[in-house]
């Protein structure tokens, strides 16, 4: 079998559409902080990059976790469209690469006109006692350590994935020396991630731009929040192969099975967001509740309702019903709406520290997310046309054939 992609010119356009604008944004906002003289608006112009750069890269990952998660089970439900999960993973150097440089950037370079980093305060303390009791953790030289090293080992393991996989084309048939390489790869990965997105990663990477603040649910929440997000991107693409003619082993069964994903880890991540949220609030410290005063009842009150509204009750009220999950109009829609939604959570995760009051979603923040999406249709259409679309000397491939939900 050979089901090949070729890139519409129409997606093509779109993506460096959409490119184009991001760039635009970018050097708009470069001329702005250039002009600019105020604090607040300079931040501004690194905490989006900051945002797009780290939500992009997490959701990207999240194909590969899903990849090395479905390897280990020997499912054979991810063999029908797994080229998309590989095409998605392999390119998390790209936003990986580009996180890295934003973050450095910002740890070295940004400081307001005190000479404070306003945006990851720990750089430079001063006196704070809290910070300063931190500083073996949270300081450059283990962030920028901690960062290659993470970051580098989630690119690798994505091209290595995606590289034996196409590999095991030219191998033998029901030759099982790559399947079980891909196995034992996806065992180290789902130890690395365990040790870096399920924990360290968001500490040092989100939750210490309020660094006073701490909470031992936050690795567990963003996982939730990316791992939806990435589900949701992942049917996206699945959908949009199935109308261009492609994919044809993936049937409705397939997609009720994203369906199934979307719902349950929207539930998954409204009782860690709700989890989260009792145990700091109900324990009234304020050195802790502090972060959702500003959230609930502060300036940003409108997004924190408007995350539990986009991500909890419209997940569950449109996808609980079985129909609804086979439907593609349905079910695109609402990938759509999750990964908007979980933008908007990971908004208020990160703008609130550097920001405070002085917060906005106009120009920039739109411009620079319509450059990521295009980076990210331009780099993963690339690299579905290299290969075909169906893993035909995959050994489970017979069973995602009669795959039945």
């Amino acid at each position: 079998m050979n089901d090949r992609f070729e890139i519409p010119g129409r997606l093509k356009n779109t993506s460096l559409f959409l490119i184009g604008i991001g760039l635009l944004t970018l050097i708009g906002g470069i001329v702005s902080l250039l002009m600019s003289h105020n604090d607040v608006d300079r931040a501004r112009f690194w905490v989006v990059l900051l945002h797009d750069s780290i939500f992009f890269t997490l959701i990207t990952t999240v194909s590969i976790f899903i990849m090395a998660a479905a390897t280990l089970a020997q499912g054979s439900w991810i063999i029908a469209y797994r080229r998309v999960t590989e095409a998605i993973g392999a390119n998390v150097w790209v936003f990986a690469t580009i996180a890295a440089v934003v973050m450095f950037l910002i740890v070295f370079t940004f400081r307001d006109a005190k000479g404070i980093n306003t945006i990851y305060e720990w750089v430079t303390p001063g006196s704070d006692k809290i910070l300063l009791g931190k500083k073996a953790f949270l300081n450059p030289g283990m962030f920028v350590g901690f960062t290659l090293v993470t970051l580098g080992l989630w690119s690798f393991i994505g091209l290595k994935i995606r590289a034996l996989s196409l590999a095991q084309e030219n191998a033998p048939k029901n030759d099982p020396k790559i399947y079980w390489k891909v196995f034992r790869l996806s065992a180290i990965f789902i130890f690395i991630y365990a040790l870096t997105q399920m924990s360290t990663s968001p500490w040092m990477w989100i939750m210490s731009v309020q660094a006073h603040w701490y909470s031992t649910m936050f690795s567990w929440y963003t996982f939730g929040s990316a791992f939806v997000s990435g589900m949701s991107l992942i049917l996206l693409w699945v959908v949009y192969l199935k109308n261009q003619g492609n994919l044809e082993l993936v049937t409705k069964e397939h997609m009720h099975d994203l369906g199934k994903w979307m719902f349950a880890f929207s539930i998954f991540w409204t009782y860690l967001w709700f989890a989260q949220y009792m145990l700091i609030w109900y324990a009234n410290f304020p050195e802790e509740t502090k972060y959702f005063k500003l959230r609930q009842q502060g300036p940003y009150s409108v997004i924190f309702y408007a995350n539990f509204i986009i991500n909890f009750c419209m997940p569950i009220l449109i996808l609980m019903s079985r129909p609804s999950k086979r439907n593609y109009f349905t079910i695109t829609f609402m990938a759509m709406i999750i990964i908007f939604g979980h933008w908007l959570d990971f908004f208020q995760m990160i703008m609130p520290g550097p920001l405070g009051e002085h917060w906005h979603i106009n120009w920039y923040e739109i411009g620079i997310f319509m450059g990521f999406a295009g980076i990210l249709i331009f780099c993963v259409s690339r690299t579905l046309t290299k290969a075909s679309l169906v893993t035909s000397n995959h050994l489970l491939l017979k069973e995602t054939i009669v795959h039945i939900s």
